[in-house]
């Protein structure tokens, strides 16, 4: 991200709709962002997951919506969660430990600061600067690397659906 480039507030909408909606996924300055309501606080992330192409927002919708120990995500994998307020990667280890317990693997998926203004709702893009893993997914490589796997998962769902004939 360009930490010269000035903070602009992005208004995403109101709040009592996105309260209904609990998550809304939306492109601000060509940047694939979840925004989610949980616990009375609202939170703006990168929607790739930072190690898989799959939306966190479908990962969400696999395993449950969020941990409520810790406000997480926790996409495909139920040993893997994300914090939603520091983009911060988390694992259970439960082999060759007598008691297994969450490990930090660091900031992994890239967060974005979201600011409510008269019952609006707006976020502003990180300008953390540095590198972030989630910051793949908005590169061209990265996109090109998702329409794949997108592609690979609808011609997945046309094989099976042919199947029930």
């Amino acid at each position: 991200m360009d930490e010269n480039k000035p903070s602009h507030m992005y208004f995403i909408g109101k709040k009592e709709d996105l309260v209904q909606a609990k998550r809304m996924n939306v492109t601000l300055d060509g940047r694939d962002i979840l925004i989610i309501y949980h616990q009375r606080t609202f939170y703006a992330i990168d929607l790739q997951c930072y190690h898989d192409p799959i939306p966190e927002a479908k990962a969400q919708n696999q395993k449950g919506i969020c941990s409520d120990a810790g406000s997480s995500l926790e996409p495909g994998d139920i040993e893997h969660k994300i914090t939603l307020a520091e983009g911060e990667g988390l694992y259970k280890a439960a082999e060759k430990v007598p008691t297994p317990r969450w490990y930090s693997k660091g900031i992994k998926q890239r967060v974005h600061k979201v600011t409510e203004v008269d019952e609006d709702i707006f976020v502003t893009l990180s300008n953390c600067p540095g590198w972030i893993e989630s910051d793949y997914y908005q590169t061209e490589k990265g996109r090109a690397e998702l329409r794949k796997a997108q592609e690979s998962e609808n011609g997945e769902a046309d094989v099976n659906a042919d199947e029930d004939f």
